[in-house]
């Protein structure tokens, strides 16, 4: 089943950050994510049965996403492919909120589906099956095959993933930029004794090896990590 997960001005060095899979038959061709030959602003995979697209970005920093919303029962076999509702907004120049209050007067006429819009300014959310469309807050929003953040393992999940990874990203910020680091008192810039030979073997002491005339090698003296060989060289004149 689909998944998109988006974080929407959550880390100041990326106000968009966008993490998807997608679920398909194998029967059904699309091409990978590229940027299209007829709307050269267009970076998206594309549907090659109907022409559309699931998910895509633009030079001008527009997004949209698609995915399903399961109800089998009450799919049409008529209904137009839902891949045209993002490849308009992709190629098109309409503001976030215009292009909800289109898909409000639109969504009907496909089958059920939920939709992430966003012109770079702002990110919206379209589900046909309640009818809803708003403007999103800054936070992490997933999006599977029923309404918005729906608590299903993988929403929950992925979301948690999402966050931590996030946390995780190098801070960018220019160094010009950061806080000053904070000034060391006199005693703290004293050197700090070296480590002497006794000391070392304390922190690593020799292993107990076989006996080597009967095994045929000679004892090697204990490996010092990265730290001590750091240490060791501050400590030299």
């Amino acid at each position: 089943m689909c998944l998109i997960l988006v974080a929407w001005r959550v880390h100041p060095d990326y106000p968009l950050v966008v993490a998807a899979n997608r679920d398909e038959f194998f029967a059904r061709p699309a091409a990978e994510a590229a940027w299209w030959k007829d709307a050269k602003n267009v970076f998206a995979g594309r549907d090659l049965e109907a022409g559309g697209t699931w998910l895509g970005l633009g030079r001008d920093g527009r997004f949209a996403g698609l995915t399903n919303f399961r109800d089998p029962p009450r799919n049409r076999n008529d209904a137009p492919s839902r891949g045209a509702l993002v490849a308009d907004f992709l190629t098109g120049n309409e503001s976030t909120a215009a292009a909800l209050a289109r898909l409000q007067a639109q969504g009907p006429r496909y089958n059920a589906f939920n939709l992430f819009v966003s012109d770079g300014d702002s990110l919206g959310i379209y589900e046909s099956a309640s009818g809803s469309a708003r403007i999103l807050e800054p936070g992490i929003y997933a999006l599977s095959n029923h309404l918005l953040d729906t608590p299903w393992p993988k929403v929950t999940a992925g979301k948690s993933r999402l966050a931590r990874a996030l946390r995780a990203l190098p801070d960018d910020t220019p160094l010009r930029e950061r806080p000053p680091r904070p000034r060391r008192s006199a005693a703290s810039h004293r050197r700090q004794p070296c480590l002497g030979t006794h000391a070392l073997q304390r922190l690593h002491p020799r292993p107990r090896l076989r006996h080597p005339l009967l095994h045929g090698h000679h004892p090697r003296p204990p490996r010092l990590d990265a730290r001590h060989r750091i240490h060791l060289e501050r400590c030299r004149p």
